[in-house]
């Protein structure tokens, strides 16, 4: 349902209509509360970019352990979310379940491999040390000029545009009303956060508000200061892979980094770089070439594929990788923004644990490492 913004106040409004915005929408729309999500382009963010994996295993970091542990917990739920989420929707979102290969090409990748198999052993988490061989068994397109390579049986991934579509449908069918415009400014009166102004002079009234701008959460108007920056990743899309990858394929190239995504029927994404550049979206040469090169010499037969899409994307950067989670400084806004490179992974948990704290003013324990005061400790 499209309402124009002046309809009168609602339980939660929730700037942003992206996977974060939309599962927060939903969650809250479900508790009975009234719901709009002010967005004048849902779904054309980071998440129209997003290679869509589930992969906490493959890309665990030394000082990360909590937002390890968020990320499991997350993933522990996706299939349950994404059966509720499909019957809801009636949409597939296209959720593979055969596994990651993280693989590398020299002695300093295979040396790299090494120190993570042992980290995620320590941790442990379940990834197992293959030859070449053994790894071209699982997925033959790969190259035979690779060294190794660590199989990751429970990292998944999900067609994130599709989850896009699913969340957007079921949060409909619940009730959430969705604004078209974008937020201008968060609407504070006395110190409080009462809703947001809109484009044009509207405002939208609420009794809680929710940031879920992404890599603009820090940029909107009003809102208190949040160490929430840009990161700039280019990804591209190719058609014509259908058979071509079982599962996802991540790869360390002579210390570069890879990933391949098979996705919805025929497609493959290829992503991404990391680059501090503040709010810039253009696709360079030098990026698709980068990204191009090292997926041929990972998957010889990409080079027969067609490219459909590059584009670029700012990412939700935050001082510690981390999602900001929580009530913030300001009676009346609740944070959920930060995600950085998780935020398909995070969708299910962030939605839980928000809702949970806009119906009962309490966040859920798993969510406490995550608020926004541990910058201040």
């Amino acid at each position: 349902m499209n309402h124009d913004a002046d309809a009168g106040t609602v339980d939660v409004a929730v700037a942003g209509g992206g996977l974060v915005g939309l599962g927060i929408a939903w969650r809250c729309a479900q508790r009975g509360l009234s719901v709009a999500v002010v967005d004048d382009a849902p779904g054309t963010g980071a998440s129209h970019a997003a290679g869509g994996m589930l992969a906490p295993t493959a890309e665990v970091g030394y000082g990360e352990e909590q937002l390890l542990e968020l990320c499991r917990a997350s993933l522990a739920r996706f299939p349950a979310f994404v059966a509720e989420l499909e019957g809801e929707s009636g949409i597939d979102v296209g959720l593979r379940t055969a596994g990651t290969c993280v693989v590398g090409f020299d002695a300093d990748d295979m040396v790299a491999l090494d120190v993570l198999h042992a980290f995620q052993r320590e941790l442990g988490l379940g990834a197992e040390r293959l030859t070449a061989r053994e790894v071209r068994r699982r997925e033959p397109a790969l190259t035979p000029r690779l060294r190794g390579a660590l199989h990751i049986a429970g990292d998944h991934s999900v067609d994130a545009r599709a989850l896009h579509a699913a969340l957007r449908a079921a949060a409909e069918v619940a009730g959430v009303l969705m604004v078209p415009s974008n937020a201008a400014a968060l609407w504070v009166r006395n110190g409080h956060a009462v809703g947001l102004e809109l484009a044009r002079g509207a405002r939208m009234a609420a009794h809680t508000v929710v940031l879920a701008l992404g890599a603009r959460s820090a940029a909107l108007p009003g809102v208190p200061p949040l160490p929430v920056r840009p990161v700039k990743g280019q990804i591209l899309r190719l058609r014509g892979a259908s058979g071509l990858l079982e599962g996802t394929v991540r790869a360390l190239v002579r210390g570069r980094q890879v990933y391949l995504v098979p996705c919805a029927g025929d497609q493959l994404i290829v992503g991404a770089t990391v680059e501090e550049k503040g709010f810039d979206e253009t696709v360079t040469a030098g990026g698709v070439y980068e990204l191009l090169r090292d997926a041929i010499e990972v998957v010889p037969g990409v080079s027969e594929l067609e490219l459909v899409e590059a584009l670029a994307r700012p990412r939700p950067g935050t001082p510690d990788n981390a999602p900001i989670l929580g009530a913030s400084a300001m009676p009346g806004l609740v944070l959920a923004c930060g995600h950085y490179r998780n935020g398909v992974l995070l969708t299910p948990v962030t939605a839980e644990a928000v809702a949970e704290l806009v119906v009962t003013g309490a966040l859920p324990e798993f969510a406490m490492p995550f608020t926004p005061d541990r910058f201040g400790r």
